[in-house]
């Protein structure tokens, strides 16, 4: 059985980068199917790939992810993975074709859905705004708060994998250690810093241009910007990352995965001195 990659936005599926690349599945929202259509769908994309993987923003609708997890009852089904990424839309966009390309690497689907945690930490992902004025995603002071009044004012922000905010022409973004590509999407802002002086302090191998997601604006707080992620392009090194970490075993769902945290049931891991005890009812399910 296979890994299918679902996703709730077709802004979420980026162009594949080769040719062994799939697409991702599109779950619709509960506005446009009804839940027996759901259900009927999600049958049918177990019944032809085996497993499903999930991906949306935990910034989705609440009435888009209770659909989900019905769904996922209704079918009673151990098979749907449901992950939750805190990543600005570009940036998950990315992480989405990442998995993509993992999910045809011969790794199990328990490892495909708990690399998600691992590679995010590899993806940069920021914005160019003309104002933070309504920017909750990432800390804000009152002063910079005060400066983005001031007309003609820029901000340089990276959401992920940690917070940072300058004023352009006062500061930089601190990149990547390692060597990247550079994925950007304009908005309603013209400039050349993402592409000029971002890109060339961030050291990146290669710039590519994007749609701006439908749901940026909302998520950075204003349409003037353009969006950008900062990722590793090369499938060889995605699959020595995930390779490289150790295996484990789920003790609720039998499922394997990586890192700290099944990716279909989400039970932890259990520690070494609890993997040793005997099996039996108290070391059955998560704590």
């Amino acid at each position: 059985m296979s890994t299918a990659i679902a996703v709730t936005s077709a802004d979420l599926v980026l162009p594949p980068t080769d040719q062994q690349t799939p697409t991702a599945a599109l779950l619709q929202s509960p506005d446009s199917q009804s839940l027996e259509e759901a259900v009927t769908d999600m049958r049918l994309l177990l019944e032809q790939r085996g497993y499903v993987v999930a991906v949306c923003s935990t910034g989705l609708r609440p009435a888009f992810e209770q659909r989900l997890r019905t769904v996922r009852s209704i079918l009673e089904s151990d098979r749907i993975a449901l992950l939750q990424s805190d990543l600005p839309p570009l940036g998950l966009a990315v992480l989405v074709r990442q998995l993509r390309q993992l999910s045809v690497c011969g790794f199990s689907a328990g490892v495909v859905a708990s690399a998600a945690r691992l590679l995010s930490h590899y993806v940069h992902a920021g914005a160019l705004l003309n104002s933070v004025a309504r920017l909750d995603r990432v800390p804000v002071s009152l002063r910079t708060h005060a400066k983005s009044w001031v007309p003609g004012s820029q901000f340089g922000v990276v959401a992920a994998p940690e917070a940072q905010l300058v004023k352009v022409g006062s500061g930089s973004l601190t990149g990547p250690p390692f060597a990247t590509h550079l994925l950007v999407a304009k908005g309603q802002l013209q400039s050349d810093w993402v592409t000029g002086t971002l890109a060339s302090e961030w050291k990146a191998q290669a710039v590519h241009e994007a749609d701006l997601p439908a749901d940026s604006p909302r998520w950075w707080g204003t349409g003037k910007l353009i969006e950008f992620a900062a990722y590793l392009p090369d499938i060889s090194i995605l699959y020595q990352l995930v390779s490289s970490v150790r295996r484990e075993q789920c003790h609720w769902c039998a499922m394997e995965f990586i890192g700290d945290r099944c990716g279909f049931c989400t039970a932890p891991l259990l520690s070494h001195e609890n993997q040793n005890q005997a099996s039996g009812v108290m070391n059955q399910g998560p704590s």
